[in-house]
């Protein structure tokens, strides 16, 4: 499962030159975010692997992946009972 997850993460790619710096699938313009939102508004992969051809089933999976790691590791810090 590591070595699968590893390979995933390969797919994306930031470099500030493209699109500012948000992470995008590798080869291309398309941002995680992009992928994520689509997915979350009801799109199925193969909806979305036809409006965007050169994507693959893993890209996605590989947004979705990438998207998760990222919450997973955020830091919530709650505010005290009284505190705003």
């Amino acid at each position: 499962m590591e070595k699968m997850n590893s390979d995933l993460l390969k797919r994306i790619v930031i470099d500030p030159e493209i699109m500012v710096g948000k992470p995008v699938i590798r080869g291309t313009r398309i941002p995680v975010d992009l992928l994520i939102k689509l997915v979350a508004q009801g799109m199925s992969q193969d909806e979305i692997l036809k409006d965007y051809p050169h994507l693959t089933k893993e890209d996605i999976q590989a947004a979705l992946f990438y998207g998760s790691e990222v919450v997973a590791h955020e830091e919530i810090f709650p505010l005290l009972v009284g505190e705003k």
